[in-house]
């Protein structure tokens, strides 16, 4: 058993899972602490709107770019490396700023490479393991660990040492992840090697251009699924803000986030369970009608208990959606143009997410916690376009 150990590590699962652990580490410390960090600099709702949303208007012109660069390239595993490196080196320069201008460069320094390989990643791993016969949600779910560990530890930190723990833990963990990402495994098959899973057939409707993915059918599903992903940058933003400012003990706080990524788990870990019963499209319409009764119960809700069962629904309105529309897109399309499919929907939902800050900001100022409403109404419009697709298209077995 010990001799074997090694060896689980090595195999390019293993690797692409430590990777995506320490690929959300970062996102761990500054979803829960950059807001107050923020909001401690006298930098307000609408600033804060500003500095989340300016690095996703930026991607929204160069994930595409990215993508093509991607796929073209020898492997997939280059522009990982890159981005990751990139960014851990630029974290360095929240050491030097205090204000709204500095803040507001250095953040979209640091998340633009992150975005930008993170549909190329998950174009790469789930490629790789349907090549090797493997589950990629088991080789995701180490994101999701990282995420509830760093977020654990964040709040933890938080408690004891105050918000100056913030600019440090979040260089840290920056760092870690360009270094995880040197050990990555290269994701195309060799030439000349016999995949481990039997070939599929490509289905008439698969596009293997990115100009076959522009059907009603297929765009509606994106479309739908990035309004959902969009309504949760409402609590990204501003929801630990949101919740102190309602009272909720700072302790809390890292408890009621971890909720989220540990119930969003149990997704992964029975999504292959679902995906054998229903289809993409199913899953995903049933992630945005979750997300109506999340958001909708956040804008009444200020008792830990309560917010901890709505925190639980984010199997379905992350968890579900994400492995729901990963999926529905290597469905439909070819390795051709794997990335660049990815990076697509990714645009999509930017493009969505920065006019959901662009209202959130104002809103919270202005309602507080009914700001969710809003959130609510989005996902309710996601599920309408989800199911217009599925009465336009049947599902694919």
């Amino acid at each position: 058993m010990p001799s074997s150990l090694p060896a689980r590590f090595t195999t390019p699962e293993m690797r692409t899972g430590l990777y995506y652990a320490a690929m959300f580490l970062p996102a761990g410390v500054s979803t829960l602490l950059l807001p107050i960090w923020l909001d401690g600099r006298g930098i307000g709702e609408e600033q804060i709107g500003i500095v989340s949303a300016t690095p996703i208007m930026i991607m929204i012109a160069l994930n595409l770019f990215v993508g093509r660069i991607a796929d073209r390239g020898k492997d997939w595993r280059s522009v990982i490396v890159a981005g990751s490196l990139v960014s851990g080196v630029v974290s360095l320069g929240f050491v030097f700023v205090d204000e709204f201008w500095g803040v507001l460069l250095f953040n979209t320094l640091v998340v633009i490479p992150i975005m930008a390989i993170e549909p190329v990643i998950d174009a790469a791993a789930i490629r790789m393991t349907r090549r090797r016969g493997s589950d990629f949600a088991k080789v995701r779910i180490w994101g999701t660990f990282g995420y509830i560990a760093m977020t654990a530890i964040a709040g933890l930190l938080f408690g004891w040492l105050g918000i100056a723990v913030f600019v440090p833990l979040f260089i840290a963990t920056c760092l870690m992840r360009g270094a995880a990402a040197l050990p990555l495994p290269f994701f195309r098959a060799p030439e000349g090697t016999q995949s481990a899973a039997p070939p599929l057939a490509l289905s008439p409707d698969t596009a293997t251009t990115l100009r076959q993915v522009f059907r009603p059918w297929f765009i509606l599903t994106l479309a739908g699924t990035a309004l959902l992903q969009a309504s949760h940058m409402l609590m990204i933003s501003f929801g630990a803000l949101l919740w102190v400012r309602a009272g909720v003990p700072e302790a809390a706080l890292g408890v009621l986030w971890i909720v989220a990524p540990v119930c969003e788990i149990v997704t992964m870990l029975f999504f292959a369970h679902f995906a054998r019963r229903f289809s993409a499209r199913h899953l995903l319409l049933a992630a945005c009608i979750g997300g109506v009764i999340r958001w909708t119960g956040m804008a009444v809700s200020t008792e830990i208990w309560q917010l901890a069962l709505l925190q639980a629904l984010h199997m379905a309105t992350f968890g579900l959606a994400y492995m729901g529309i990963v999926n529905f897109i290597a469905n439909w399309t070819g390795e051709e143009i794997a990335a660049q499919a990815q990076s697509f929907y990714v645009v999509m939902r930017q493009a969505a997410s920065v006019l959901a800050l662009v209202l959130f900001g104002p809103l919270v100022s202005r309602l507080g916690l009914e700001s969710f409403y809003a959130a609510a109404v989005m996902a309710a419009l996601g599920a309408v376009m989800v199911f217009i697709s599925l009465s336009i298209k049947d599902t694919k077995r």
